[in-house]
């Protein structure tokens, strides 16, 4: 089996900061894409950015300059550091990867299950 796990959520006040991590394990025998998601209440799911197994993240343009996503592929972990949240920041967050399970040729979507970001004074 594959997992990812998501940790690092938590309440932080308007202009703060946090880091969110996402581990992968199990019988992987490579990742491609990751990605970070987050659903508001009350609203769909929505890409906050991705990144590559090799280069450089992309990001939607209401996170760009303010959040940095990076990822450590010997560890097998996505991070995603948000500086200058807003209390609009306040969601779940979900991680996502592409991943190509040992001994198979198949590829399969995966999800974490999601962390907390509370973003209020």
């Amino acid at each position: 089996q594959v997992q990812l796990v998501e940790s690092g959520g938590g309440l932080v006040q308007p202009g703060g900061s946090l880091r969110l991590s996402c581990a992968a394990s199990g019988t992987i025998s490579y990742i491609y894409s990751m990605a970070w998601y987050r659903q508001a209440p009350g609203k769909q799911r929505e890409l906050v950015g991705t990144v590559p197994d090799i280069g450089s993240a992309n990001y939607v343009d209401s996170v760009k300059g303010r959040f940095t996503i990076s990822r450590d592929n010997t560890d097998r972990t996505m991070y995603l550091q948000m500086n200058s949240l807003k209390p609009e920041d306040t969601a779940v967050y979900y991680c996502y990867a592409d991943i190509r399970v040992s001994g198979t040729l198949r590829r399969d979507d995966y999800w974490g299950q999601g962390t907390q970001v509370t973003v209020s004074s």
